[in-house]
């Protein structure tokens, strides 16, 4: 396996996927504490942190995922995912349930969401940016989406470790990438593997409406968090990790 990660810890293993234009960092402050309990795996994704880059062909990360356990000799795990992470894990579970015992959702994407004019007008700004990484920066960070995180002190870090990734992009061989068919906002009710949705209150609305798919899931519970974006991982990871614990625990 050519992905880069840092395994901590010892106990359930418990595998963590960052969010979109972010690395293994983004649980800079969460993977200290699940470690205290649990065998914490915060991977860095294709074309991010000290992962390598994708090459002409798009990049499959479900499969990536699971070549990941393979090596770790991992035939279950606790698969925790934040924004993309959370995409990937939720596809992931629909694919191969047998490999995981739950799922943690983090403000996830959903393959096949029908996204609101505001969020893609947002998106294809930044992507119009494109390769002026400063530009591209300022749009995405000064977004709807970062507005608590970016007043916050770990505005620094988010920042450093944003353009970081995105010069690293700017590198990859191509953009797109391949998911399975069909998406998994058509397939929400064959989710089998019990499921803890987190949600910060401050997130866009397209989250929120993410979260009411998501209610489609028969083992599914959702927690809220109240003065957090899209970032909790960065503002709110006591809570997080509390959260975690509990429904890895069953006391929640």
């Amino acid at each position: 396996m050519d992905l880069y990660y840092e395994m901590t810890g010892e106990g359930t293993p418990l595998v963590l996927l960052h969010s979109g234009g972010a690395d293994l960092r983004d649980w800079t402050w969460v993977t200290p504490v699940l470690a205290q309990q649990y065998k914490v795996i915060a991977l860095d994704g294709r074309g991010c942190g000290q992962s390598p880059n994708p090459a002409e062909e798009p990049p499959d990360y479900v499969d990536d995922l699971l070549r990941a356990l393979d090596h770790l000799g991992l035939p279950q795990a606790v698969i925790a995912g934040h924004s993309m992470g959370g995409q990937i894990a939720a596809e992931f579970a629909l694919k191969y349930p047998e490999r995981v015992t739950k799922l943690v959702l983090i403000a996830p994407g959903l393959a096949g969401f029908a996204h609101s004019p505001e969020f893609l007008g947002w998106m294809r700004r930044i992507r119009e940016a494109a390769p002026d990484v400063d530009r591209m920066m300022e749009i995405a960070l000064s977004g709807p989406s970062y507005r608590i995180v970016m007043v916050g002190p770990r505005r620094e870090m988010m920042e450093r470790m944003w353009k970081e990734n995105t010069i690293k992009m700017m590198q990859w061989g191509t953009w797109e990438s391949v998911w399975p068919q069909p998406p998994a906002a058509e397939r929400l009710g064959e989710l089998a593997v019990p499921a803890l949705f987190i949600l910060g209150r401050e997130d866009v609305p397209d989250l929120h409406r993410i979260a009411e798919c998501f209610r489609a899931v028969p083992d599914i519970r959702f927690a809220w968090l109240e003065g957090a974006d899209h970032k909790p991982t960065l503002t709110h990871p006591e809570e997080i990790c509390r959260l975690i614990i509990e429904f890895v625990e069953g006391r929640n």
